[in-house]
């Protein structure tokens, strides 16, 4: 820190109580001045000769005034004017950073120009300010914050515009010339700290990182800070980045840091509210400047604090552009107070839109029917336009999350749940693993839906794109639909049929599937598919007795605990039958095929079902897994 002593003579300023000062001189005082509730009982010569005010005061009091001059209302109070006192008397003061600037508004309030006397206090002060001061990086930063209690003063000395001109200039320079120090707590990268990866053995110097003046400005209130980055922005030489990451940098220490407790404890937030007004305002436009999880928890301040809506909205808007960056829990905003639920989801929804919104030109593809997903995701290039594969799986796996975690609360409508689910293209969930989960969670706290929802809630999963895994953890849940588990069922014989397919005709010999006829569809007279009966042949009925669903689900065990080869054996331990016949077991043994007679018994009683409430055994996959209790609620009515 930069200093200036002035004067030669020692300090003999003395203080009695806590309201009195004088100088102990042989002298005997002739002049009382009082600021505020302190009285300075001084000589008139020394004063008179450096300050014109003075003079004009001392020349309109009279006799009975007792020479008492009150100058209250100088800037700086007391200690201001004890050191402008101490330099007409020739003491040793010593202006620095924290009192220079109270002594220079003292001084131009006792008008100590140089027409009274060469070499006045408001000069040294200047040469000190220009020479020293508006130099050096924190001694800027330290005067620009003692002018918000020296206003109007400070503005009208132009002092702000220095240190703010003088900020900016420093922070907008090449890093590789900053020559002086600076605060950064912040973990650097590793070629910033001189440690990349291509060091030779050579120590090189340490690199200054490019937002190296983010924290030194997180000490300034609002309005001055906000005087520094307009200053800085207008240079424009300091990238959009960096002044995103300096405003992410102050909200943590001016806003976010205490702004939940101040709510919760009902504390005034103006403070907070100016805050974040002046934070948004400040915001870049440039696209990338600012990270989503950024804007998001400005949004999650701006519903605490109640701004506006135009505030929400701009937000909402810059965040639906860039959705695809959010974390799930970026995105768990609280309700409003008088609201039932616990998150804000159409706000979720409103930033959806405007993502589709923003990242599609075609909007009659957006919802695409089951019998086109093949045909769509071949041509996912038509869909979605302007959006990468990468982004399109990331707001599906976002969106699938978020619906996980507002899953849990009891008093989301499945009319939301639902929307927010069919918001997202079915080209962008290849795997339904996520959507399963939320669906699964909804059912576990939400266990009085009746069948109708439950049917129209499942529908929004595919079940041939479940992971064996997931449909392993379906198959076992007794809160899904007897409808719902059948389908599982059924896609998991498929997939593991054509595993098997594949791996038999993988290791015949070629020469062999070259000798081997061809149907009319392609396949050869050889394969297990050609052998299969009629019977054989696949269905995908639903089942509607809990006899038939048992049979299914032990079938299916039974199946993946011998590596996915199912076949007439595993039909007979499930359902007690005899043994196929030698055709009917070679057809579906080597596939892993259901036979059909199983699929039309289990369709044979879809006249007379009965589905009771299932239990809250089954865990979604990802959860703790508990034993489950056989099906042997339902009862077919016959």
């Amino acid at each position: 820190m930069k200093y200036m002593k002035l004067g030669s003579k020692p300090d003999v300023f003395q203080t009695e109580g806590n309201n009195i000062r004088f100088v102990a001189t042989e002298l005997a005082t002739d002049i009382v001045i009082i600021v505020g509730e302190v009285k300075f009982y001084l000589h008139k010569f020394p004063l008179l000769s450096k300050s014109s005010r003075l003079q004009t005061l001392v020349a309109s009091t009279n006799e009975e005034s007792n020479d008492e001059i009150d100058i209250s209302d100088i800037p700086g109070g007391p200690a201001a004017f004890e050191i402008c006192a101490k330099f007409c008397y020739g003491m040793i003061v010593t202006l620095n950073a924290y009192n220079v600037l109270a002594a220079r508004c003292a001084a131009e309030y006792l008008e100590m120009f140089e027409t009274i006397d060469k070499g006045n206090l408001i000069y040294k002060i200047d040469v000190f300010l220009s020479s020293s001061i508006f130099r050096t990086w924190k001694d800027s930063i330290i005067v620009l914050q003692t002018t918000k209690s020296l206003l109007p003063w400070s503005e009208n000395l132009k002092v702000i515009n220095h240190c703010v001109d003088s900020i900016a200039t420093k922070a907008s320079i090449d890093p590789s010339e900053v020559e002086w120090s600076y605060t950064y707590n912040r973990r650097k990268l590793p070629s910033e700290n001189g440690l990349d990866s291509h060091w030779n053995g050579v120590r090189k110097q340490q690199m200054v990182p490019r937002d190296w003046w983010v924290e030194d400005l997180c000490d300034l209130e609002m309005c001055l800070y906000k005087k520094v980055i307009m200053a800085i922005k207008a240079k424009g030489r300091i990238s959009s980045e960096v002044i995103g990451e300096a405003l992410r940098a102050y909200a943590h220490r001016r806003l976010f840091s205490s702004l939940e407790s101040a709510v919760s404890n009902g504390l005034d937030c103006t403070r907070h509210s100016a805050a974040l007004e002046t934070i948004i305002s400040l915001l870049p436009s440039e696209e990338g400047s600012v990270p989503c999880s950024f804007l998001l928890k400005l949004l999650r301040a701006s519903c605490l604090l109640g701004s506006d809506e135009a505030c929400r909205d701009n937000l909402t808007k810059r965040i639906g552009a860039k959705l695809d960056e959010a974390s799930v829990s970026d995105l768990l905003i609280p309700a409003n107070s008088d609201e039932a639920a616990m998150y804000n989801v159409d706000m979720i929804s409103a930033m959806l839109e405007e993502f589709m919104a923003q990242h599609r030109e075609d909007n009659d593809g957006a919802k695409l029917q089951e019998d086109d997903d093949q045909e769509a995701m071949d041509g996912d290039d038509d869909n979605l336009n302007g959006v990468s594969r990468s982004s399109k799986l990331a707001i599906a796996k976002l969106v699938d999350g978020y619906l996980a975690e507002i899953a849990k609360d009891p008093n989301l409508p499945l009319s939301k749940f639902i929307a927010l689910t069919e918001m997202v293209p079915l080209t962008t969930r290849p795997v339904h693993d996520g959507l399963y989960r939320a669906i699964d969670m909804y059912l576990k706290e939400h266990p009085g839906l009746t069948k109708g929802e439950k049917k129209r809630l499942c529908g929004l999963m595919d079940c041939k794109k479940l992971s064996p895994e997931a449909s392993m953890h379906a198959v076992q849940n007794e809160r899904l639909p007897l409808r719902v588990v059948v389908q599982v069922l059924f896609f998991e014989q498929v997939r593991a049929a054509s595993s098997a397919s594949a791996a038999a005709a993988a290791d015949m010999p070629p020469a062999a599937r070259t000798l081997l006829p061809r149907e009319q569809d392609g396949n050869s007279y050889g394969s297990s598919r050609s052998t299969a009966t009629e019977d054989d042949q696949w269905a995908p009925p639903p089942p509607t007795t809990s006899v038939d669903v048992t049979s299914f689900r032990s079938m299916s065990l039974a199946n993946n605990k011998n590596g996915g080869v199912s076949g007439g054996g595993g039909d007979q331990a499930a359902c007690k039958k005899p043994p196929p016949s030698s055709a009917s077991a070679k057809g579906s043994g080597g596939g892993g095929l259901m036979p059909k007679k199983i699929l039309s018994k289990l369709w044979s009683g879809k006249a007379s079902s009965g589905e009771n409430s299932s239990s809250d055994t089954s865990e979604s996959p990802g959860e703790e897994t508990r034993s489950t209790p056989s099906r042997n609620t339902r009862h077919s009515v016959s």
